[in-house]
């Protein structure tokens, strides 16, 4: 008589519509995949939508719109950025930028070595942070940016990628874009920007709130050196082949 009583009684909280724990569980796990799939679906379109529509504006841009109160920022197209420009930005942020899929593992074992106090991050990844993601050293940011930036470098031309990267990086406080930067600090165009100019401007990238390009202090001047030797370097044995 018991079991019958306990056969009905179950029978009646399914009647009743509300799930057992395992039926919850697994409408917990369908929506979970189903969220999961959704947010690849929209990573999806977003890089491949921005392989061809200029960025208008990231998340950095509007957080420092809104502290500063207004920033600078236009685009240049990639034609209209002088080529040495694109070579001083590898050779001061990622110098095996023709060779790699996103990620650097050679620089990523010595930045282990060296106990992380040195960067790793590649021109792409900086520019999947920039575009897509916020700064900031989490764990989920760096996740989301591990799992983009192969997306972007199967779908955008390394060209692309340089472009977007000059032109949404921060060239001083507020002034974002590499054509903005040429005409604040140097009254130029991004086109007839010289090797020195364009390794200035390269040299400020790492800390753009601290280092000023057109008036830079002996260390950005010994940086900007190294930076205009490399140039010339991974021009000429080829390492900037990809983008030019």
């Amino acid at each position: 008589m018991a079991s019958k009583t306990g056969c009905r009684s179950r029978e009646a909280g399914t009647a009743t519509g509300k799930p057992t724990g395992a039926g919850a569980r697994g409408l917990i796990l369908r929506w979970a995949v189903r969220a999961v799939l959704l947010l690849v679906l929209l990573i999806a379109v977003a890089i491949g939508a921005y392989r061809v529509i200029n960025p208008p504006t990231t998340l950095y841009m509007m957080q420092e719109r809104s502290r500063l109160g207004n920033i600078v920022h236009d685009w240049t197209p990639a034609d209209e950025i002088a080529p040495v420009m694109y070579r001083a930005a590898v050779a001061a942020e990622d110098a095996n930028f023709c060779e790699h899929w996103g990620f650097d593992m050679g620089a990523i074992r010595r930045a282990i070595e060296d106990g992380g106090n040195r960067g790793a991050s590649t021109i792409s990844q900086q520019t999947v942070k920039n575009v897509y993601l916020w700064h900031g050293r989490t764990w989920l940011r760096k996740s989301l940016e591990a799992a983009i930036t192969p997306g972007v470098e199967a779908v955008w031309p390394k060209r692309r990628i340089l472009e977007v990267y000059l032109n949404v990086a921060e060239f001083g406080e507020g002034l974002f874009g590499v054509g903005e930067a040429a005409q604040y600090h140097f009254g130029v165009d991004a086109s007839q920007l010289s090797s020195r100019q364009a390794a200035l401007l390269a040299a400020v990238l790492p800390d753009p709130k601290d280092r000023d390009a057109g008036s830079p202090s002996s260390y950005v001047q010994r940086r900007a050196e190294q930076i205009r030797d490399g140039a010339a370097t991974i021009d000429r044995d080829g390492r900037a082949e990809c983008f030019q």
